[in-house]
C-alpha cells in the first residue's frame, strides 16, 4: 500500500554509490600507489542533500530509478540506514545502477572522479509518484531525469509545494532554465549563476535569477562563501567557515542545499539558514566521503555556538 504520509522534503534525482580513496597524488598517468584510507558510500547531489536534511531532523524521500544489481541494493541500503524513505525509488530489472570512483589528494582534498551512469534509465513523467509530491513541504531536483523533473515541479506548483533547484557547477544548459523559472527557491554555483545571466557580477547574476521567478536565489563559491538574494530585502554575503584541513571536499555543495532547506522549514530568517548551511558544509569536508561528517542538528547547533562564542572573544580560528 502506498505510503502518503506528508515528507518535508521529496528529492527527484539520481543515486549514485561513490567508491573513495586518499591518496598521495591523483593519477597523470599509469601508477600504482597506496591508498591511506577507502570508503563505499552512496552519493548524488539530490541523494545527499536528503541524507543531510534527515540528519538534522526532517522528514524526507526519494524519487530515482536503479538498476537490480549489486549496487542498487547498496544505495538502497544506505538510504534507509538514513531514515530516507525509499519507497518510490524503481527499480529495473537486468540494469545497473550508477557508480562513482573518487580520488582524493591527501594533501588538499583535490579529487579526480571517475563516473558510470548506468543503464537503469530515465524515469519518465508517467512514473512520477503525485500524491508524494503533492503532500510534500518541499520538492528539490536538479534537472536529471530532466522530463520527469519539469513534469513534478509542475505538480509540485499546482499544490502549493515550493520547488528547490539545485544548479551544480558545469550544468548550465539552455534547456535547464526552465527548472529555473519554475522554482521557488535556486541554490546555484557561480559558474551557473553566470551562464544563466550571462554576465560575470554576481549580484547582477543573481537580480537576473531572482527576475526569472524564485523567491530565494544563493550563488555558492566553496571557500569563498555564498552570496544570499531574495525579494524585498537586500543581498548579504556569508563567508565560508574556514576549515584548515579538509579532508574530501566531497558533497560539501550537497550538504549546504539540504541544511538551508532544513533551515528554511524551520522559519529561521535567511541570514540563519545560510549560517546553518555553511556550518554543516565545513563540518562535512572533515571526513571523507559526501555522507560521513554530516551532523546532527545538535552537533551543528553547538558548531556554531562555538563560532560565535570565538568571534565575540576575538579568537575566530579555522576548524
Amino acid at each position: 500500500m502506498e505510503n502518503l504520509e506528508r515528507f518535508d522534503v521529496v528529492g527527484l534525482g539520481v543515486s549514485t554509490l561513490d567508491f573513495l580513496q586518499i591518496v598521495d597524488e591523483l593519477p597523470g598517468d599509469e601508477t600504482v600507489q597506496k591508498a591511506h584510507e577507502s570508503l563505499l558510500q552512496g552519493g548524488g547531489p539530490v541523494a545527499t542533500a536528503m541524507v543531510t536534511l534527515a540528519r538534522l531532523g526532517s522528514r524526507t524521500a526519494m524519487i530515482d530509478k536503479v538498476g537490480d544489481d549489486c549496487w542498487g541494493r547498496l544505495i538502497l541500503d544506505g538510504f534507509r540506514e538514513e531514515n530516507v524513505a525509499t519507497d518510490w525509488i524503481l527499480t529495473e530489472s537486468c540494469a545497473t545502477s550508477s557508480i562513482s570512483t573518487i580520488l582524493v589528494r591527501r594533501r588538499d582534498g583535490a579529487r579526480s572522479i571517475t563516473y558510470s551512469p548506468g543503464n537503469a534509465g530515465e524515469l519518465t513523467p508517467n512514473e512520477l509518484p503525485e500524491k508524494v509530491i503533492a503532500n510534500a513541504r518541499i520538492l528539490h531536483l536538479n534537472g536529471r531525469h530532466f522530463d520527469a523533473s519539469l513534469m513534478a515541479a509542475r505538480i509540485a506548483r499546482a499544490h502549493g509545494v515550493k520547488v528547490s533547484f539545485d544548479g551544480g557547477a558545469h550544468r548550465f544548459s539552455e534547456g535547464i532554465g526552465e527548472l529555473v523559472r519554475l522554482a521557488d527557491i535556486c541554490i546555484v554555483a557561480r559558474d551557473f549563476a553566470f551562464s544563466f545571466s550571462g554576465t560575470k557580477d554576481e549580484v547582477t547574476a543573481g537580480r537576473c535569477m531572482l527576475d526569472a521567478g524564485p523567491e530565494i536565489v544563493v550563488i555558492t563559491a566553496g571557500a569563498e562563501g555564498s552570496l544570499i538574494l531574495a525579494k524585498g530585502i537586500e543581498s548579504f554575503h556569508r563567508p565560508a567557515f574556514p576549515v584548515d584541513k579538509p579532508v574530501d571536499t566531497t558533497g560539501a555543495g550537497d550538504a549546504y542545499h539540504g541544511a538551508f532547506l532544513h533551515g528554511l522549514l524551520k522559519g529561521l530568517p535567511l541570514s540563519g539558514c545560510a549560517a546553518l548551511a555553511s556550518a554543516v558544509a565545513a563540518m562535512n569536508i572533515l571526513m571523507l566521503g559526501g555522507r560521513s561528517g554530516l551532523p546532527s542538528l545538535e552537533e551543528a547547533d553547538r558548531f556554531l555556538a562555538r563560532k560565535v562564542r570565538s568571534v565575540l572573544d576575538g579568537n575566530s580560528t579555522a576548524i
